[in-house]
C-alpha cells in the first residue's frame, strides 16, 4: 500500500488555461437531504463548488431551497422527487453524487434506483452515507459507471458483510474488485483508498475532524476534483489527502476543526497547491 503525499496535489491540480469557461471545469449533479437532514448535501455541495467544478446543481427536498440560495447562490438547485429534472440534470452531468442526508426511506430509495438507471459508463457517480446503506439493505445492482464509495468502517460493513475488525487490505481489494471495480475510500482515522491501479493510505487527519459534516464535505470534494481533473484516480486521492491536510493545519491552532471551514480554505489552498 503507498503512502499519500503531498505531491499528489500538484499532480492533480494544474494552472487553469487563460481561455476556458465554466463548461471547462465540469458539471456536478448532487443528490440528497431530505427534510431532516439537508445541512448534509449543503456541505456536499458548498465543496464542489468551492474546489472548482464550474456547474454545480442540487437536487434535494423543497425545504432546503432557501438555506442553499442563501448560503450558496452558485448552485442551482431543484426538486429530487422531480423526474424531468432529475433526468435532465442526472445526464448532463460529468459527476454525480447520490447519499449525502438522502435518508433511508421509500422515496429515498425510489430516488437512489432511477438515479442507478440514469447514469452512464462515462459519468463518475458517488455513493455516499444513506445510499450505501440503501444498496446494502435492498442488494441493489450497480450500475455501469465509474464508481466511487465513500463509506465509514460500519457502513463497509454494511456493503460488504466484512466487519471492521476484519476489514483487513485483502479482503477490501476483494470487496472493491465485486462492486464493479470502482474505487472504494474508507474512512477512518487513517483512511484508506483501494483502486482498480493500487492501495493507498492518508497518514493525514486529526481528531478535531470529528464532527458532523466531514464525510458530506470530502464526498462534495471529491465530486469537484473529479468534475474537473482528467485523471479520476489521481482527482480522488488530491481530495483526500487536502481534505485531511486542510484540517491538519486548522488544528494548530484550534480545538475542533469544522466542515465549513475546510471548504472555506479550499480555494487558496489549492491555489497555493497547484502544478505551476
Amino acid at each position: 500500500m503507498k503512502q499519500l503525499t503531498e505531491a499528489i496535489l500538484a499532480q492533480t491540480i494544474r494552472v487553469r488555461p487563460a481561455e476556458s469557461h465554466k463548461g471547462t471545469y465540469g458539471r456536478v449533479c448532487l443528490i440528497g437531504g431530505n427534510a431532516q437532514f439537508g445541512g448534509a448535501i449543503l456541505m456536499a455541495t458548498e465543496a464542489s463548488v468551492y474546489s472548482g467544478a464550474g456547474l454545480n446543481t442540487t437536487l434535494t427536498d423543497p425545504s432546503n431551497f432557501v438555506s442553499l440560495h442563501a448560503r450558496l447562490p452558485e448552485a442551482m438547485v431543484a426538486d429530487f422527487t422531480d423526474q424531468s429534472a432529475l433526468s435532465a440534470l442526472v445526464t448532463a452531468a460529468n459527476t454525480v453524487v447520490i447519499g449525502p442526508g438522502l435518508g433511508t426511506d421509500a422515496t429515498s430509495l425510489d430516488i437512489l434506483t432511477k438515479v442507478f438507471r440514469l447514469v452512464s459508463s462515462k459519468q463518475t457517480l458517488i455513493i455516499d452515507g444513506s445510499a450505501i446503506t440503501l444498496v446494502a439493505k435492498h442488494d441493489l445492482a450497480l450500475p455501469s459507471a465509474q464508481l466511487v464509495f465513500t463509506p465509514h468502517q460500519m457502513e463497509w460493513q454494511r456493503l460488504t458483510g466484512i466487519k471492521i475488525a476484519d476489514q483487513t487490505d485483502d479482503a477490501n481489494e476483494t470487496a472493491r474488485t465485486q462492486l464493479m471495480n470502482g474505487t472504494v475510500v474508507l474512512k477512518s482515522h487513517q483512511t484508506k483508498i483501494y483502486t482498480p491501479t493500487g492501495s493507498y493510505l492518508n497518514t493525514t487527519g486529526t481528531p478535531a475532524q470529528a464532527t458532523g459534516g466531514m464525510g458530506d464535505t470530502l464526498a462534495g470534494m471529491i465530486a469537484g476534483f473529479t468534475a474537473q481533473f482528467t485523471n479520476q484516480t489521481d482527482a480522488i486521492l488530491a481530495a483526500v489527502y487536502a481534505h485531511s491536510d486542510i484540517a491538519d493545519l486548522l488544528a494548530k491552532r484550534q480545538y475542533v476543526v469544522l466542515p465549513t471551514q475546510i471548504i472555506q480554505q479550499l480555494p487558496s489552498y489549492m491555489y497555493n497547491h497547484q502544478h505551476k
